[in-house]
């Protein structure tokens, strides 16, 4: 490494501690891929680092890893999910979301049974959720599924936080096993909209048609949340009934509602389904939505195997905006490109073995 480098990481580390002036959002980029001495410096500092810059760094950070695919923030999310802030190790597990080292399982377990913050559980059952999936599809040993599922059922059930019971849930929607449907069931059931709606994402999730008449109902709640996961969920599912209602709820009232029936839309596919796209594209007056219905009309053609949607097809008055990245991440996959089997067989103990007192794990003291 350079003088010229190691000075610029100097600078940064000065920044950081300099609670006299407004740390500098450029230094951000260069916390992408951090390692060897500049990653050991920084370990070493982090915790003299004001609480609030400490927070609003790992915000930022977010907001720029979402913008930017190419930033990896992986080795200093590892270090900062032992804050001692529930806040900056809640954000920090967010940060690990998506990456796919195996590792984390066990890191997400531990946090998962034993951080007192009900913020940080869900981070950590939601971080889960990739591995359950990768399980489905036969990415990763039954042996460790199985572990995952056990600590995301128990959760599902017995944690204090209905956060948490939730994300736990939703992470459970890409299992297979048969203790999930009862679960789902259960919590489609209960009196709480949060409740219901997390049981609509696992309904999707699963891609299971055992869902179908569910979502169908839930399609015209008076609840916008509720009608964006039924729809959602009816994407997902690939229901071609749900086609005339999702047409409807394109122009629903609610930016959310809308979305998640467009990009369902174009999930199933049809002749129908691609005429409302392209009708609804002409018609926008918004360049933020106008760009999230030309990414479903790309997505549509996939679907139905069509040569890609064209803007030039449709011109607009205005100049068109970079393609903005609005694919909903719990769609279908906690990837980004693709679905999958999620229904390969699996092995393990009956549910009432896992729900006992002595379950493997369990710390008596978690808090709400």
């Amino acid at each position: 490494m350079s003088d010229s480098t190691e000075f610029q990481f100097q600078t940064l580390v000065d920044a950081l501690l300099d609670q006299e002036t407004p740390f500098d959002p450029s230094f951000l980029h260069h916390l992408s891929d951090l390692e060897g001495d500049d990653l050991i410096l920084f370990q070493e500092v982090w915790p003299q680092v004001p609480l609030q810059r400490r927070q609003t760094l790992v915000e930022d950070l977010l907001e720029l890893g979402a913008s930017d695919d190419l930033l990896s923030f992986e080795n200093i999310g590892r270090h900062m999910i032992g804050d001692q802030d529930g806040l900056v190790r809640t954000n920090a597990v967010q940060l690990l979301w998506g990456f796919e080292e195996r590792d984390l399982i066990p890191v997400y377990i531990e946090l998962l049974n034993s951080d007192p913050v009900p913020e940080v559980r869900a981070a950590a059952a939601t971080g889960l959720g990739l591995f359950v999936y990768h399980g489905e599809i036969d990415r990763l040993p039954n042996e460790s599924l199985v572990k995952i599922e056990d600590a995301l059922l128990w959760r599902a059930v017995k944690d204090r936080s209905e956060l948490v019971q939730c994300r736990a849930l939703e992470s459970l929607g890409y299992s297979s096993c048969d203790e999930v449907k009862p679960l789902i069931e259960a919590a489609f059931t209960s009196a709480g909209h949060e409740k219901m709606a997390s049981a609509l994402i696992a309904m999707g999730r699963s891609m299971d048609p055992h869902w179908q008449k569910t979502v169908m109902l839930l399609l015209n709640s008076k609840i916008p949340v509720l009608r964006a996961e039924a729809a959602r969920a009816a994407g997902e599912i690939e229901i071609k009934e749900s086609v005339p209602d999702l047409i409807e709820l394109s122009d629903d009232s609610e930016q959310i509602v809308r979305f998640a029936a467009i990009w369902s839309l174009s999930e199933i596919g049809g002749d129908q389904a691609r005429h409302t796209l392209e009708q609804l594209f002409k018609e926008a007056d918004d360049d933020h939505e106008a760009d999230f219905i030309e990414s479903a009309l790309d997505n549509i053609a996939f679907t139905d195997g069509m040569e890609p949607f064209s803007l030039f097809d449709f011109p607009k008055e205005s100049p068109e905006d970079e393609l903005l990245d609005m694919l909903i991440s719990e769609d279908s996959s906690p990837e980004s490109n693709g679905n999958g089997d999620l229904y390969s067989d699996r092995g393990g103990e009956d549910w009432d073995t896992r729900t006992g007192d002595d379950f493997p794990g369990e710390d008596e003291d978690i808090q709400d």
